[in-house]
């Protein structure tokens, strides 16, 4: 069966192939190659700009032709290089074999020995990997998370003085207001973001065991780790680990995976907020033309796109949590455990984006409910028991919590007559009262 949308394993490339293709270009086997094949050519430009004595006399007009080669990378070359690994039976080294051919028609062959110089597979993994990493952050996953927050924002403004009944362990709860509640998202994710911004895309750049070994018997009068250090960090734009084994340690990749995990975690919790405001009516949704919310109840519209991103950033986190607790751990000075798992870091990444737009999809359905809000807070005078204690305590007046308790902990009902006829036999003056009784559900919000 040929592969396409229908028939793919994972929904990743099947039934959200349309939300998740623009990762392709980041974390598919073309694009591994693609980065390997930069990280190679930049690094044999690194060479001859140094310059190694052999290369001393190379036109370095060529630049611009090798960069040609991974500038204008195709699906063909990709083949053309899995085609060479059936040989090989190795993927980097079939990347170099590769580039010698792109040599040999540039007619610069007697150069070809310097590319993958003093190289292991890892100098390329490691620094290709979070290279493309990093772009896919840069470019997918930021515009995705900025744009749902942005909406978040908009909302919170739009809806900064609407009163609201807050729920804490369930049951009604001091009045607040609903766009300070979303307010609290938005510092939350905001901050995580940031640190997760704050954390280095580390590379591993130093041969067979991180040494340079073999770059220092061939040239030993030139200083490799300032080498390594300048094409780690300031071209290719990540930040070379001085001391490693055979590979990155990955424990700032741990680190980034963590940080999405305590995203993801917000937005499951704003996924379950949001699902039952619309379960207590103080959200409807927009409604779409032809669209079905169940197969056997005509009425319902079903609050989905919340419901498949919490599902999603449930399989996120796992994936998330397995790359944290095991990338940081290898036996000695490298086991091949990491390769196979490293190849999935796209997906965890996958399964957020898919989160993020579905989320950003239920936001933009709702439709705000102000009738069901403030019927909500009408039925539950009760909560405006804490403000007639806490100025009764001001007042110094005896045992004001044990007043209110008695008046609100029964199974009576109480409304604003309720409470009016409470305040009417207090023993305070009458400015007190008149106080007491301007408190309502509605604007008892506090600031």
């Amino acid at each position: 069966m040929q592969l396409n949308a229908l028939s793919a394993i994972s929904p990743v490339d099947g039934r959200y192939r349309n939300t998740t293709a623009g990762l392709a270009a980041y974390f598919s086997e073309y694009a591994l190659i693609k980065y390997r094949v930069f990280v190679e050519i930049e690094y044999f430009i690194a060479l001859y700009e140094h310059p190694l004595p052999q290369l001393a006399d190379f036109d370095k007009s060529l630049s611009g032709k090798l960069r040609d080669i991974y500038n204008n990378f195709s699906e063909a070359d990709a083949e053309s290089i899995k085609q060479i690994e059936k040989t090989t039976n190795h993927d980097v080294k079939a990347v170099e074999y590769f580039i010698k051919q792109k040599f040999d028609e540039l007619g610069i062959e007697q150069y070809k020995e310097f590319i993958h110089f003093g190289l292991t597979s890892q100098d390329i993994n490691n620094t290709a990997i979070p290279y493309s990493f990093k772009l896919a952050l840069t470019e997918s996953y930021y515009p995705a998370i900025t744009e749902l927050v942005d909406t978040l924002k908009a909302y919170a403004a739009d809806w900064q003085n609407i009163p609201m009944l807050a729920h804490t362990h369930g049951q009604p709860a001091s009045p607040t207001r609903l766009g300070k509640e979303i307010s609290v998202f938005v510092e939350r994710i905001e901050k995580q973001l940031a640190q997760l911004q704050l954390v280095p895309f580390s590379a591993k750049f130093g041969g067979a065991t991180g040494n340079f070994n073999a770059h220092n018997i061939a040239y030993p009068a030139i200083d490799w780790k300032a080498f390594g250090n300048n094409f780690v960090d300031n071209i290719l734009g990540l930040s070379r680990s001085q001391y490693t084994t055979q590979i990155e340690h990955y424990d700032n990749f741990a680190a980034q995976c963590d940080a999405f995990k305590r995203i993801n975690n917000i937005l499951i919790d704003l996924d379950r907020d949001m699902w039952t405001y619309i379960s207590m009516n103080y959200f409807k949704q927009k409604i779409k033309a032809g669209e079905v919310g169940s197969s056997a109840m005509p009425h319902k519209v079903n609050p989905i796109d919340f419901e498949n991103s919490e599902g999603n950033l449930g399989i996120a986190n796992a994936l998330f949590e397995h790359l944290a607790a095991k990338l940081p751990i290898s036996r000695l000075q490298r086991d091949l455990t990491d390769s196979t798992v490293l190849r999935n870091i796209g997906v965890p990444v996958a399964h957020t984006l898919i989160a993020v737009k579905s989320t950003l999809k239920g936001l933009n359905k709702l439709l705000l409910n102000e009738a069901a809000i403030n019927a909500d807070l009408e039925a539950n005078w009760a909560v405006v028991a804490e403000a007639i204690q806490t100025i009764l305590r001001r007042e110094a007046y005896p045992n004001p919590y044990e007043a209110l308790k008695e008046l609100t902990r029964t199974n009576t009902h109480v409304n604003a007559e309720t409470i009016a006829a409470f305040v009417d036999t207090l023993d305070v003056n009458d400015s007190v009262k008149a106080e007491l009784k301007q408190i309502t559900p509605l604007n008892y919000t506090g600031i």
